[in-house]
């Protein structure tokens, strides 16, 4: 079975709204970005699927096909990787190897899950994230988490309270001051307990 893996940009305090330009931390053109490209490289190595919202979708189509001089590797990587957005109003993608999916969040995943391939990424797309966090089918969340603290915006566990305990499997700081942090959830132990 498939990993469903939630891979955000997060600052300190939670949020993952990019509204205000707070990725400037690990975008400065003077700083050396070779060791999380390294890492965003190894993480699309090891997935071949993408999960959207549609509104995520639609700023990643309008943005990525365009880029010419992209040395990270992303814009080659998201136009030829498959991709899933969910909608009920998209019509043609627009974007090669584009699937819409209309049926239910639980459903859909699953199914994705049970198909033969690599990982499935969601990134962005807060409404579809904070969904998929109840449901009991993320195996990991990658949070690159940025040395900024905002104190407004829309954070990625709002109301959340069926995430339930996590484990760390990595802590990798960057030399920008980002830090990849690795949950996978943790086994339930309380039914042991006793």
């Amino acid at each position: 079975m498939r990993d469903l893996i939630v891979t955000e940009n997060i600052t300190f305090d939670g949020v993952i709204d990019a509204e205000g330009g707070w990725f400037s931390v690990a975008n400065d053109t003077e700083a050396d970005q070779s060791d999380i490209n390294k890492a965003l490289s190894e993480q699309s190595a090891a997935a071949d699927a993408v999960v959207f919202g549609r509104v995520t979708f639609e700023a990643m189509r309008g943005y990525w096909p365009k880029q010419t001089d992209d040395t990270t590797g992303v814009s080659d990587y998201l136009n030829t990787v498959s991709k899933y957005v969910f909608s009920s109003t998209l019509g043609d993608p627009e974007w090669e190897n584009t699937t819409v999916l209309r049926g239910g969040l639980r459903d859909e995943i699953a199914a994705l899950k049970n198909a033969p391939g690599k990982d499935i990424v969601t990134t962005g797309s807060i409404t579809l994230v904070r969904a998929l966090v109840g449901t009991g089918l993320v195996d990991e969340y990658r949070l690159f988490v940025y040395p900024v603290v905002l104190g407004r915006g829309a954070r990625l566990f709002a109301d959340a309270t069926e995430v339930g305990h996590l484990r760390l499997v990595e802590c990798r700081p960057f030399r920008s001051g980002v830090v990849l942090l690795r949950y996978r959830p943790a086994p339930d132990t309380s039914a042991a307990v006793g």
